[in-house]
């Protein structure tokens, strides 16, 4: 489908960011922070936004009374964490999904597949601190299904996790997209991240991990099978 042109409002009005927040409140679109919110931004306009962030996070480094004029260390920092959060570890929220190419079942394979370790890396939504971690995939398919390639999944999983996120939400959002993609028997979805707002931060404990699942289908229902797949991803842990 082709994208419709959104309109830009003089930019003189107001910043490029409450441009895009108007246009989302008109729509009744929800942008939380791990939202895709690329539709609603025009051309031209993640550029801008970049910019409208970096002056932001400078005025932050100036109240943390950085001297970021003789300090040679962080002149540029401002700059840099404004291009790392809209280009990197933020890209999933203002960049269209990923183009995927889809292929039917041809063969009517209808056996588990397992893909994993993906690993992936994220933030946590409540204080934007790294969390790192891996995700493995159960697929049960029919001879309805599509199938996708390899490298498919890691891109589709690292375009979810690529938003500010809480570990037991992102795994019901790769399960969604999945889902929807692939239309199998079942999807299980399985994450292991170690969360920086408890090692770098907090209580500072190095050793605790998140690990969540979201069974689907016939993971859900058929125990055997549930089993063979955890037992299986448990050999590559």
């Amino acid at each position: 489908m082709d994208r419709v042109p959104l309109p830009v409002e003089p930019a003189a009005q107001d910043s490029v960011a409450a441009r895009i927040r108007a246009r989302l409140r008109a729509a009744g679109q929800r942008y939380h922070a791990n939202d895709n919110i690329a539709e609603f931004i025009a051309p031209g306009e993640l550029e801008l936004l970049q910019a409208e962030v970096e002056a932001k996070v400078q005025a932050l480094l100036s109240a943390l009374v950085i001297d970021t004029e003789s300090d040679h260390n962080t002149q540029g920092t401002a700059a840099r964490v404004a291009r790392m959060y809209l280009q990197e570890v933020f890209r999933g929220r203002y960049v269209p999904e990923p183009p995927v190419t889809e292929f039917p079942n041809v063969e009517r394979l209808n056996e588990l597949m397992i893909v994993g370790p993906v690993t992936v890396r994220s933030a946590c939504s409540h204080h934007l601190c790294p969390i790192i971690g891996r995700v493995w995939i159960g697929v049960l398919p029919n001879e309805s299904s599509n199938l996708i390639g390899l490298s498919k999944y890691a891109r589709l999983v690292s375009w979810v996790m690529t938003r500010p996120q809480i570990q037991e939400e992102a795994v019901i959002q790769v399960a969604d997209l999945l889902e929807e993609k692939l239309a199998p028997d079942g999807l299980a979805v399985v994450m292991e991240a170690d969360h920086y707002c408890m090692i770098w931060r907090g209580v500072k404990d190095m050793e605790s991990k998140m690990i969540n699942s979201v069974m689907r289908g016939q993971f859900l229902t058929n125990s055997s099978l549930r089993r063979e797949f955890l037992a299986l991803i448990q050999n590559r842990r």
